[in-house]
C-alpha cells in the first residue's frame, strides 16, 4: 500500500470523526448536518416493512409479515427506519465493537430524524449483566437510551437482566426466543407507555422477551425503536 493511500485513509478517518463533513461521501458540509441531503436519501430505507415488528417484507401491499401473522410479539410496534445494510451496519459495527463516540451521535440523530414526536414516557435500554458489561466496556443499548432522552426529554426506565445467556448470533429463530426466557427483572412499575431502546433488531426475540416482562410488572404500552433493522430472517 503506498503512503498515499495512508495518506488518504487517515484524512478520511479524521474527518469521519468530526463534525462538518457529511459522514457517509465526506464532503464539506454548511452548518450542523452530520450528512447531505442526497447520502440521507439514499440510505437503505427499511420499507417495505411490518408494521408490527418492522421486519422486511417483499409485498408493500401487506401490512404484517409471516411470524406476526402467525404470532403477534409481546410489544405494540416497532420504529426501525433503516436496515442493517451499507454503509449503516459499518456506523452500526464502529459504534458498537469500537465505541466511537461520534458513531453513536449520527446513529441517534438518524433515530430521531426518522420518527415523529415520540408519545411514548420512557426509554427502556436493553441491559446486559454486569458481567457481560465489563466485557464489552460499556452498554451500546444504555448509550443511545441516554443520548435519546437528553435529546428528547423522556425518562431512562432501568431493567435488570438477570442472565445473559449464549450469543444469539448463531442461533436460529425458535433458539433465539428460548434463550431470553426470563431473561429480564422489572424491579418497580413502569411508565405505562415505554420504548425498548436497542442498536440492531434481528427476530425481535430480545425486545419480545424485555416486552413480556415490562407487561408483567405493568406496562400497558410497549414499543421498541432501534436504529437498524437486520434483513429478513425466515428460520
Amino acid at each position: 500500500m503506498s503512503w498515499q493511500h495512508w495518506i488518504t485513509a487517515g484524512g478520511n478517518a479524521v474527518k469521519r470523526a468530526l463534525p462538518g463533513y457529511c459522514a457517509f461521501c465526506l464532503s464539506p458540509l454548511r452548518g450542523g448536518d452530520s450528512w447531505c441531503s442526497a447520502c440521507f436519501d439514499q440510505l437503505p430505507w427499511n420499507w417495505p416493512a411490518c408494521s408490527r415488528c418492522g421486519d422486511e417484507i417483499t409485498d408493500s401491499r401487506q401490512a404484517l409479515c409471516g411470524h406476526c401473522v402467525t404470532k403477534w410479539p409481546a410489544f405494540d410496534t416497532a420504529h426501525v427506519a433503516l436496515r442493517y445494510q451499507s454503509p449503516i451496519n459499518a456506523l452500526v459495527r464502529d459504534f458498537k465493537f469500537n465505541a466511537r463516540p461520534r458513531a453513536g451521535m449520527l446513529l441517534c440523530e438518524l433515530m430521531m430524524a426518522s420518527l415523529p414526536t415520540p408519545s411514548f414516557e420512557a426509554l427502556v435500554p436493553v441491559p446486559m449483566t454486569p458481567e457481560r458489561a465489563r466485557e464489552r466496556g460499556f452498554n451500546q443499548a444504555q448509550w443511545l437510551a441516554t443520548e435519546l432522552g437528553q435529546r428528547s426529554g423522556l425518562a431512562v426506565f432501568e431493567v435488570q437482566r438477570t442472565r445473559q445467556g449464549p450469543s444469539q448470533r448463531r442461533l436460529n429463530r425458535q433458539a433465539r426466543f428460548a434463550n431470553l426466557t426470563g431473561a429480564f427483572m422489572v424491579k418497580t412499575p413502569p411508565p405505562a407507555h415505554v420504548a425498548i431502546v436497542d442498536d440492531v433488531v434481528t427476530t425481535g426475540a430480545t425486545a419480545h422477551a424485555l416486552a413480556l416482562a415490562l407487561r408483567r410488572a405493568g406496562a400497558q404500552r410497549v414499543e421498541v425503536w432501534a436504529a437498524a433493522r437486520t434483513p429478513l430472517v425466515v428460520d
